[in-house]
């Protein structure tokens, strides 16, 4: 096949010159500097490079606490398990009716946290509750927990049976980094005492995002960690993990298992202790050495799951962009990311 098919079947206007570089390196690995290509052109090549398939020895391991035998044979298209044997759960391999139930049998309080800092507030916390109420843990007790410097501006949000929202104060971190940075160790002070008493199992999300279907019991585990909907499809040379080898969030070349969003991570009380224990120790040693990592709280994330694999990981189905565009694979996204917009927000 020759590089003017390539071009036929992509439909946009990928200069030639890159195609055959790309073919004669092996067009499903070796895209040049592929980080930076996110035109729709390159966005849409992603799909030629194959996610892996579960070993059948795992598929028929596969179970879970709150969804009995999963379906990973639903979804041949996709990868289902983790090299350690741990599930990723996409739409069609689990019966959410059983997670329901699992879930309703244990009389779990799940807590879901997220950060309502500046103009994040005003913007984006209001849809992030009304959808949360509307699609989060329905039929599960579930408490909110809101954090933010002006906990009089939090809207009233209308709540069901079962479902509590709690407001904290933090103060107001003078850059947008240290706001993402310090709510690792907000989050394990918080753990550690009140939210630690009153949940059972915690999901922390970003505030710039909004529920769009079912986000329920499937999602709960020890430990769970989001693929991210702009890497899921890269191999690892290729994933934007901490390179500077003097950061505690540093991974080599030949580490680190798939590139996890900071956007969604969730677990048990116990086990999000111990991540945000990591995370903040992490962050205080880059600091105290005048480092940041490239992609702060969310590298030392990863750098966390590289040594402590997660027991679940959750699909991209369950955070996408928008901006990607539609994929078959993307049956059903359960959270979709709001319009970034940086310059407002952050100024």
């Amino acid at each position: 096949m020759d590089e003017g098919w390539w071009l036929a079947q992509l439909k946009c206007p990928c200069e030639p010159s890159l195609l055959v570089r790309s073919k004669a390196r092996g067009l499903l690995g070796r895209l040049t500097c592929f980080s930076q290509l996110l035109t729709p052109c390159h966005r849409h090549l992603e799909t030629f490079i194959p996610m892996g398939v579960c070993p059948s020895a795992t598929v028929s391991l596969l179970r879970d606490n709150f969804t009995g035998a999963l379906r990973p044979w639903a979804r041949p298209e996709v990868l289902t398990c983790t090299p350690w044997g741990a599930p990723i759960i996409w739409d069609g391999t689990f019966d959410p009716d059983v997670a329901q139930r699992e879930a309703s049998q244990q009389n779990l309080t799940i807590g879901l946290t997220v950060f309502a800092v500046g103009r994040y507030l005003e913007k984006y916390l209001e849809r992030f509750l009304e959808t949360a109420e509307q699609h989060f843990m329905v039929g599960q007790r579930v408490i909110y927990y809101v954090f933010t410097e002006r906990p009089g501006a939090v809207p009233r949000i209308a709540l069901g049976p079962n479902r509590r929202l709690r407001v904290e104060r933090v103060v107001r971190e003078r850059r947008w980094q240290d706001v993402s940075m310090a709510r690792m160790r907000t989050l394990h002070t918080a753990l550690g005492g009140w939210l630690g008493r009153e949940a059972h199992f915690v999901f922390c999300m970003d505030i710039d995002q909004h529920f769009s279907g079912a986000f329920g019991p499937e999602a709960l585990a020890e430990s769970v960690a989001q693929l991210h909907s702009w890497h899921y499809h890269w191999p690892r040379w290729l994933l934007p993990f901490e390179r500077d080898a003097r950061s505690a969030a540093a991974l080599t070349r030949d580490e680190g298992d798939f590139y996890y969003h900071a956007a969604v991570f969730g677990g048990s009380v116990a086990a999000l202790r111990g991540l945000t224990a990591h995370c903040a120790l992490g962050l205080a040693w880059d600091r105290a050495r005048g480092l940041e990592a490239r992609w702060h709280d969310e590298s030392h994330l990863n750098k966390f799951f590289w040594l402590h694999k997660p027991a679940k990981v959750l699909s991209p189905e369950f955070c996408w962009s928008p901006d990607i565009g539609p994929r078959a694979e993307i049956r059903r996204p359960r959270l979709l990311w709001a319009p970034k917009e940086y310059r407002l927000l952050r100024n």
